[in-house]
């Protein structure tokens, strides 16, 4: 992933309270820089379809592979072909490793299917959300608010704070991503991982940092709020 800065990421240390805390996956926990193999212009493809279902990108182009049995095969066969070539986002194993120690109130609600994420996760050996939400599991993908409203009802039903609250964290990297973060009426933390700062606030990001090393877990028990600590965010 090309990552160019802009700014100074010298904002100071921030002590946030959340209910629960929700990521998306590729270019937030994982950089995955595979082509997909779609049957169409890769190009056009990765032109589009960045935070968004290519289910949805695919309808645009080729509507008879727009169903998910293809998709799934497909996008399930991407981390046995490229796994060599992925890596996480710097910071990621160890937030993901507090998160689970804490057993902290988290969940991953990504545009993949889920086989491709299951699959990144077992060749990476990283941590698996207790909760996931994924394209197969909603009728509309991003900018729809729709995959992070259902990630919060997955977490209130664990934790139990409000079905109805937004008093939740979405990390985030594209632009379809953290619109749909906003439109559900979350906070969003977005990550200069995979497009520019001007595109990040453009979609409406509440902060901006470089990786995920900007973020730490401080503090979290039954009952109480997720206390998380975000570092040297972007000052322009």
């Amino acid at each position: 992933m090309a990552t160019t800065y802009h700014g100074e990421y010298t904002g100071p240390a921030q002590l946030l309270s959340f209910d629960g805390l929700l990521f998306d996956f590729d270019g937030t926990i994982i950089d995955s820089t595979a082509g997909r193999e779609l049957g169409v212009d890769p190009e056009a493809i990765l032109a589009t379809s960045h935070g968004r279902r290519s289910i949805d990108t695919l309808a645009l182009y080729d509507e008879s592979k727009a169903n998910w049995e293809y998709v799934s095969a497909i996008e399930g066969a991407l981390p046995r072909k490229y796994g060599q070539d992925a890596t996480e986002i710097p910071g990621a194993r160890a937030l993901l490793k507090q998160l689970v120690d804490a057993n902290a109130p988290w969940a991953v609600v990504t545009s993949g299917t889920r086989a491709l994420v299951t699959g990144w996760l077992e060749v990476l050996q990283l941590a698996h959300p207790k909760y996931l939400v994924v394209a197969e599991d909603v009728q509309q993908g991003k900018p729809d608010p729709q995959c992070y409203q259902l990630g919060r009802s997955k977490l209130s039903n664990d934790v139990g704070f409000p079905q109805e609250s937004t008093n939740m964290l979405v990390v985030e990297d594209a632009p379809s991503g953290i619109k749909a973060g906003k439109a559900a009426g979350f906070k969003v933390l977005a990550l200069e991982t995979t497009h520019t700062v001007q595109q990040l606030k453009d979609a409406g990001a509440d902060w901006i940092v470089k990786d995920l090393r900007s973020v730490q877990l401080k503090s979290w028990s039954q009952g109480s709020k997720v206390e998380v600590e975000i570092k040297d965010t972007l000052q322009s």
